[in-house]
């Protein structure tokens, strides 16, 4: 399901249901949704700080339930990613929310939130948060991420990597963190695979974590339900020589049997070129020799 675009002085809010963040990048970050003519409200706990998270397991399920109720708000933009979703997402009721869908704007640890949102069919954004938003206003990032909650949505040209396998997919776009994802596998939340286009993304994990969890998609038949790969930005890792392959080969070899098309080095993840994409919406990757097409 696609949602309402936002219009100007729709209602927006920020919550933290993951990890703490400085207050300031959210102030900054508000800043420019105003400039963008929204109205920005906060959860009352979103500078809450509780050793790595941001504040107690009761207020960021308070937080973010309120938000997902408020039938005034029309988007919720998480403020940072890090962890606490996986502790929290048992416990949120979303019946309201599926009366009443908004868009769910983030990455990283918010995979936990996307891939819940697939199962009830409603898209959201996988999508830079605060810092990005508030440091880089004007970066195609962020300028694409308004442009595709205001109704402009954005179809990417990207040019061809070396390991990319050509190839046209249809489906809807899931996916996220691939850390998060496999935290998710075996549980009501792990998103379905089927005939979806997945992304995956990461940070500062080791080769050989990489390729094992690789290794549980493709044994789990994850790989074999796909129409499409989108294999985004790894970073903040070292290679490692005694795989004797970087990661982005380890990545090609685990999707070799199988014939759906792979798009290497897509700009998402824990970068500044970060592209929103939008899930839950039907979409077409196409790869050839002249290059990427992502249309959503």
């Amino acid at each position: 399901m696609l949602l309402p675009f936002l219009k100007n002085n729709d209602e927006v809010r920020f919550v933290s249901p993951a990890g703490n963040i400085d207050g300031l990048l959210i102030n900054n970050a508000a800043k420019v949704l105003c400039q963008w003519g929204l109205r920005v409200s906060e959860g009352k706990f979103v500078r809450e700080s509780y050793g790595r998270f941001a504040g107690t397991e009761e207020q960021r399920i308070f937080d973010l339930q309120n938000a997902l109720d408020d039938e005034n708000v029309r988007a919720i933009f998480c403020s940072r990613g890090g962890y606490g979703l996986m502790q929290i997402i048992d416990k949120i009721d979303f019946s309201r929310f599926k009366q009443n869908p908004k868009w769910i704007v983030g990455f990283s640890d918010v995979t936990v939130l996307h891939s819940a949102v697939t199962h009830f069919d409603i898209a959201s954004v996988h999508s830079s948060m605060a810092k990005n938003i508030g440091e880089q206003p004007n970066s195609l990032s962020v300028v694409n991420l308004k442009n595709i909650l205001f109704g402009k949505i954005t179809e990417y040209n990207i040019e061809n990597h070396e390991l990319n396998r050509f190839g046209q997919a249809h489906g809807k776009i899931i996916g996220g963190n691939l850390s998060v994802l496999l935290g998710l596998r075996g549980t009501c939340f792990e998103p379905d695979f089927s005939g979806k286009i997945l992304l995956i993304e990461d940070i500062g994990e080791q080769p050989y974590h990489i390729d094992r969890m690789l290794q549980n998609l493709r044994l789990g038949d994850v790989f074999a339900s796909l129409s499409g790969l989108l294999v985004g930005q790894f970073t903040e890792y070292e290679e490692d020589l005694l795989m004797l392959k970087t990661v982005y080969e380890l990545i090609s070899d685990a999707v070799s049997e199988y014939d759906f098309p792979v798009c290497f080095n897509f700009p998402a993840g824990h970068t500044d070129n970060n592209f929103p994409v939008i899930f839950g919406k039907q979409s077409v990757l196409s790869i050839n020799e002249d290059g990427v097409k992502l249309k959503f």
